[in-house]
């Protein structure tokens, strides 16, 4: 359960009036109208007394009852235990191991509502969030991206557990609200072909001497190759290679070992073909390794791109700056139109990868990618004379982690308002901001909209992790004319 706080901020992401609802009073002693879900995909309901319910499986606009399990002075959490009035948008979940039975799985959270209405909801979300936490309204929003709602997660962290009482490994999510992990058979999320090996897998770490040392098994697939990286605490023993190498050609498998940290992964066996994900739409090959970070859902993130520079509207004369550039997901595609491209990033490792993927996008092309640098930095700790160092950009790419872009977006509103820290500096005409945490992005527009001398054109949600609460977006920012003048 999450804390107090975060309730009542749940709440002000899907409350379109500040004044609580009346709740319904010619309803039975005991119903509740449901009338939104929060972040969490809970239904909110209220009593008679304008207190807040929060209702695990409500939908809105369903009449329900509901078992509480958990009281604060000014809300409620419970489950609900009955349906007086269903939701045309409820549906059948597509996945046995989903609902709130005992053991039921916790990888997804929105099953039972139809994709359509998922996709509504976060952009609510969205929209609420920006309006509440930053004060800012887009002028437009865009149209939500949306892809396959099965099969798309493409990157998975499964935990792994020999569970002597049952006498059986158990492969999986963590079962909801819950540090067991779920017996699941099936995981319908996952691609087709990883969903199928679910009970394989599980067979071969119960063969295994090592299974008790085996807590987890992460899942990463390219366009050609499927990787799982074994987390081992102790050396394997040669049976147990011998083992997971016949996996490994009977499910085509290329297998990973993990003794330590993310440094110590290493491939099983050398050679093979490498990971790597295609953008066709800008002639680009990404390779990575297992452990690097790449998007879950492949299928979104070519769209994302595509759509993102399409916004970004980068021409050859220009500079731009992609911050929190990764393994260059963006920037090497915006080298393909802008006339020079800076990539910042806060791991020295995956910097040195973005580097390599350069050199490797850069061979052989008809049209050779415009001049391209990678540097590594803390991006937590900017400050206006470190942005001021980096030099002009026209325009900049901005895709952060949950915490956000915080420290950039107020170094950017201190040169704003202290233009005499500028010197010849100018700000970018154009922000594109791609986002995995609807708050701290609305809290970082409202930087850059009410201190920085921006305002926000357009947002929209993308729907990365279909039947999940997790809401992904991107927001347009454009600097107004007058503050293109440097200082001095």
């Amino acid at each position: 359960m999450t804390a107090p706080l975060a309730h009542e901020n749940s709440l002000l992401t899907t409350a379109r009036d500040d004044a609580p609802a009346a709740a319904d009073a010619s309803l039975p002693e005991g119903w509740l109208a449901v009338e939104s879900l929060d972040i969490d995909a809970q239904g909110i309901a209220r009593r008679p007394d304008g207190k807040v319910v929060f209702i695990e499986g409500a939908l809105p606009f369903e009449v329900v009852s509901t078992s509480v399990h958990r009281k604060k002075n000014n809300w409620e959490a419970g489950v609900v235990t009955a349906i007086h009035r269903e939701s045309s948008q409820r549906v059948r979940p597509g996945c046995p191991h989903f609902g709130l039975h005992a053991g039921a799985c916790g990888g997804c959270k929105m099953q039972h509502l139809h994709e359509g209405a998922q996709v509504a909801i976060k952009q609510r979300v969205l929209e609420d969030n920006l309006w509440h936490l930053g004060k800012v309204k887009a002028q437009t929003m865009l149209r939500p991206i949306e892809g396959p709602a099965w099969g798309y997660r493409y990157r998975a962290r499964l935990s792994v557990r020999f569970v002597h009482k049952k006498g059986e490994v158990l492969i999986g999510f963590h079962e909801r609200k819950s540090r067991y992990v779920a017996d699941m058979q099936v995981c319908p999320v996952l691609p087709p072909h990883v969903s199928a090996m679910m009970m394989p897998l599980r067979e071969l770490i119960f063969g295994m001497d090592a299974r008790e040392t085996c807590p987890q098994i992460e899942l990463a697939c390219g366009d050609e190759v499927t990787a799982l990286v074994l987390r081992h605490l102790e050396p394997l023993s040669e049976d147990d290679t011998a083992r997971l190498r016949a996996f490994g050609a009977q499910h085509g498998v290329q297998w990973w070992l993990q003794a330590k940290g993310p440094d110590t992964v290493k491939l099983l066996d050398e050679g093979g073909p490498l990971l790597s994900y295609a953008l066709p739409d800008f002639g680009i090959t990404m390779p990575f390794k297992p452990t690097d970070f790449t998007q879950v859902n492949p299928h979104i993130n070519r769209v994302l791109v595509t759509r993102a520079l399409r916004l970004l509207e980068a021409r050859k004369p220009e500079r731009v700056i992609d911050w929190f550039c990764g393994l260059g997901n963006f920037t090497l595609p915006i080298a393909t139109q802008a006339g020079e491209v800076l990539g910042i990033e806060g791991s020295e490792t995956l910097v040195a990868r973005s580097r390599e993927n350069l050199a490797g996008n850069q061979a052989g092309r008809t049209t050779p990618l415009a001049p391209t640098r990678f540097v590594a930095r803390n991006l937590f700790e900017m400050t206006p004379a470190q942005l001021v160092a980096d030099g002009v950009a026209d325009k900049w790419l901005v895709d952060p982690p949950r915490e956000g872009a915080f420290a950039l977006a107020k170094a950017l509103a201190d040169l704003h308002q202290q233009p005499e820290l500028r010197g010849g500096w100018t700000p970018p005409r154009r922000i594109v901001y791609v986002s995995c945490n609807p708050a701290t992005l609305a809290r970082d527009a409202g930087l850059m909209v009410h201190q920085a001398g921006y305002r926000c054109l357009a947002a929209g949600v993308v729907n990365m992790f279909p039947h999940t609460a997790h809401v992904e977006s991107m927001a347009v920012f454009e600097l107004d004319s007058a503050d293109t003048t440097p200082a001095g």
